[in-house]
């Protein structure tokens, strides 16, 4: 993922969540499918396909959203792992 340093400027949640949404809209599949061997485990990845298959069910989304709510789950996820590591360095440095 993007390299940030604890020690920059904090970003807010949403620019964060922002920077992530960019960088992943410039990283070629085949980087995004490392990003994510390295980061989401397969039972959490099938969770998200499964759950989002329910949810889409139960609340009668349309095909078109549908097929995007696992990778929204996905992003939501990737988002607070980033949040995680980036407080775990911002504790590691205050120490």
């Amino acid at each position: 993922m993007a390299s940030y340093d604890a020690r920059d400027e904090d970003l807010s949640r949403s620019e964060l969540a922002w920077e992530l949404v960019e960088l992943f809209g410039e990283l070629p599949v085949e980087q995004i499918n490392e990003v994510l061997a390295k980061n989401v485990p397969l039972e959490t990845l099938e969770f998200f396909a499964s759950y989002a298959e329910d949810f889409a069910n139960v609340e009668k989304v349309q095909a078109g959203t549908s097929r995007k709510l696992p990778n929204l789950l996905l992003l939501g996820y990737l988002l607070r792992v980033l949040e995680d590591r980036l407080i775990e360095e911002q504790s590691d440095l205050d120490s």
